[in-house]
């Protein structure tokens, strides 16, 4: 046998734009993009091929999602955009005080954190508004890798690892981890890269939902297996939740920076971040994209978003989100002129949340795309697998705040402040595509870093990728990647920046572009920090 590291790579490699022109899917897994050209060729249009790409991303990358979290999209149907905002609320057993008397956060694992799942609702309400063939079709891809097999990918097989030893960690207060292992065969071994998986209850769970359109999940067997889990267990989530729980289509935001429409979605996400700081960034001029002056005002000005972003963000359900005041240029002239273009600011605000996310984006013959992320918050989720249907369980609940009054407080019926956000582009009312880049409090800073790349700096949609990220963790703290421009890192710490550098890129996201040009043909760029493929035809 030849003897190979799958994860060292001596020589720098260059990927090609792909292009498509009948359509196309961008993943971060191979299998899940081939699933999501396996439906496009059997007649189903994007909408289609994103539920059956997001499906197979629950079976072949479990470190990054699960069935049991929670999912948004922007979608280009037909000419129209429409936004689904498939996030679950906390339960209605939750209670704040009780919670604070353990701490001032919420615990990242075990059965706490866990909330709503709002995943298998969101595939049936976008199959049935959207899509042509039958959900249970559109699943069948992920179904029969579930049940047949796959191979992990080098991205996944490093992360079981890193798993196996946070959760081993946690096992002695969070007894209900242990469900992780059992459903990953972990006492047989870690799963290592190239190794064959084999998830039959994930597969039983999968066809389940694509039978009830979902109903299972939130009103059938599944929805009792998860009761009697949390009960077991002493978590807070019921039947009666899930069966309360419904996804919403909601009207996309934009701001137009610099003759281009930047799409986001309204809170509870953190898109309003995103377009807060492009409006910032408008207010001055950059150049080429390899100085130090453009780099610091981009980092400035998501600064400036992101505080108030963790400031004002809540569930507009139960807290008034003043986007008039976030999202106007008049309030954006006025953050601009904090900025200091000779010294980095410090900005107080709340921590930013962690995560682990998928992204994906898809195209068809039509012209309808769509920009879909979804996840279970960190990595594998709270850790808890329903036993018997291979539920990975989401920890969501941990990003919701403990202080009182704030806009993101924990509360029964509430969504928290959520960081995964689809992005999409326009121009002149012409859909020109999706983009979204995964990763926690990175996504915003990455939007706005792809959204640079693609307009100030020019670049081509795997050039916008490719470029080395950075990302601002607090105060005057910015972390940058391994191949960062050690000029540009010398240049930032003369202005002020604490420039550290990152061990490696794995946990600076993984994204997917898709433009669609004048003629009609998709062109595409793929992340190549993970496993990321785009498919075409």
């Amino acid at each position: 046998m030849l003897k190979f590291n799958p994860y060292v790579h001596y020589y720098t490699s260059q990927r090609n734009l792909v292009y498509g022109a009948n359509g196309m899917v961008g993943s971060s897994n191979p299998y899940a993009a081939q699933a999501g050209l396996e439906i496009l060729k059997k007649g189903g249009n994007a909408i289609d091929a994103a539920i059956a790409t997001a499906a197979t991303l629950t079976v072949c990358e479990p470190s990054g999602n699960g069935i049991g979290g929670d999912a948004f999209a922007i979608i280009s149907y037909q000419g129209k955009l429409y936004g689904l905002n498939g996030s679950g609320f906390a339960p209605e057993l939750i209670n704040a005080d009780e919670l604070r008397k353990k701490g001032d956060t919420i615990d990242l694992f075990g059965v706490t954190p866990v909330t709503v799942p709002g995943i298998p609702k969101s595939w049936a309400a976008l199959s049935k508004k959207f899509g042509k063939l039958p959900l249970i079709d559109v699943l069948e891809p992920a179904i029969f890798l579930a049940e047949n097999g796959y191979a992990v990918a080098p991205t996944v097989g490093r992360l079981f690892k890193r798993y196996a030893k946070t959760y081993g960690d946690q096992l002695k207060n969070h007894p209900e981890l242990k469900t992780w292992f059992d459903t990953f065969k972990i006492h047989e071994g870690i799963p290592q890269v190239g190794d064959k998986i084999v998830l039959k209850d994930h597969a039983k769970t999968l066809r389940l939902i694509g039978e009830t359109n979902s109903d299972a999940f939130y009103k059938g067997e599944i929805a009792d297996a998860i009761d009697a889990f949390m009960k077991d267990y002493n978590g807070y989530l019921r039947k009666s939740d899930l069966e309360k729980f419904d996804v919403e289509f909601v009207q996309p935001l934009s701001t137009n920076y610099r003759g281009y429409d930047v799409w986001q979605l309204p809170p509870n996400t953190q898109g309003p971040v995103v377009l807060e700081a492009l409006n910032i960034l408008e207010n001055f001029e950059l150049s080429n994209g390899k100085d130090v002056d453009s780099y610091h005002k981009i980092i400035e000005s998501i600064k400036l978003a992101f505080s108030d972003g963790l400031q004002y963000i809540g569930d507009p359900k139960f807290t008034h989100v003043n986007l008039d005041m976030l999202l106007s240029k008049e309030y954006a002239k006025k953050r601009a002129a904090v900025i200091d273009l000779n010294e980095a600011c410090m900005p107080t605000f709340d921590e930013a949340p962690g995560g682990g996310t998928v992204y994906l984006a898809t195209a068809d013959n039509e012209g309808n795309m769509v920009s879909y992320i979804q996840s279970c918050y960190t990595g594998f989720g709270s850790g808890c697998f329903v036993p018997g249907y291979g539920v990975a369980l989401h920890n969501r609940g941990a990003q919701f705040n403990l202080k009182k009054g704030h806009a993101n407080e924990l509360a029964p019926f509430k969504r928290p402040y959520h960081t995964i956000i689809p992005g999409f582009l326009s121009q002149d009312d012409v859909h020109l595509g999706p983009f979204g880049i995964m990763g926690g409090p990175l996504q915003p800073q990455a939007h706005v870093q792809a959204v640079t790349n693609l307009i100030d700096f020019h670049l081509n949609p795997q050039d916008a990728l490719d470029a080395p990220r950075w990302q601002w963790l607090k105060d005057k703290t910015i972390e940058v990647e391994p191949d960062f421009p050690k000029s540009i890192a010398l240049g930032l710490l003369n202005l002020g920046h604490n420039v550290i550098y990152a061990n490696e890129s794995l946990m600076y996201g993984r994204g997917q572009i898709i433009i669609k040009q004048k003629n009609g043909v998709y062109v595409g760029g793929t992340e190549s920090r993970a496993d990321g493929t785009l498919a075409a035809y």
